[in-house]
């Protein structure tokens, strides 16, 4: 299993506390030796002096012990497991054309339970949380590069530009050239 995910995208996922990426990857800091959650409130360390790790054992096997505020070693409940099954079937497949039956498949649940499951312990659907992966994508490629528009809303997982253009407006609140612009200042 290979998730695609940059340490930077991971570094700014760490320091909003985006707990959607919890049990995605976990945060390692180098001075302290601990080792947390993506959600964990605690005081941000320096950039130079983080690691991630999609494995807490991983983790654990290079010195790192669990964070006593955010507990990363516990497990979660079964439905949080499946949750977090379909946010990394996301993450690895986000350039793919996924359909929510493909999502249920994957995971062995019937496309209503996984729909009403994913909206009741994540406040969104399998498809907005897909668009939001690939904007998350989007957004990052158009810091970090400097490929046309176009070629970022393919790379990104979209099928159509206008679709892409829609998608990134009602996230962003504007365009993705307008946006490349705010970034580059």
């Amino acid at each position: 299993m290979s998730i695609d995910l940059l340490f930077d995208e991971m570094w700014e996922k760490f320091l909003v506390c985006d707990g959607e990426y919890d049990g995605i990857f976990f945060t390692a800091v180098k001075t302290t030796k601990i080792y947390c959650r993506p959600s964990c409130r605690s005081r941000k360390p320096k950039k130079s002096n983080v690691e991630f790790y999609f494995k807490r054992i991983e983790a654990e096997k290079s010195g790192y012990r669990p964070c006593k505020r955010c507990q990363p070693e516990k497990e979660q409940t079964p439905q949080m497991c499946l949750i977090n099954n379909v946010i990394s079937f996301l993450l690895e497949n986000y350039k793919q054309n996924i359909l929510l039956e493909d999502i249920s498949k994957h995971v062995g649940v019937s496309s209503f339970y996984l729909e009403r499951l994913f909206k009741q312990l994540t406040s969104e659907t399998p498809r907005t949380y897909l668009e939001k992966v690939r904007i998350d994508k989007a957004s990052h490629l158009l810091k970090t590069t400097d490929l046309p528009v176009i070629d970022i809303c393919f790379e990104s997982g979209f099928r159509s530009l206008s679709n892409f253009y829609k998608v990134f407006r009602g996230v962003n609140e504007c365009s993705p050239s307008h946006y490349r612009k705010k970034m580059s200042c």
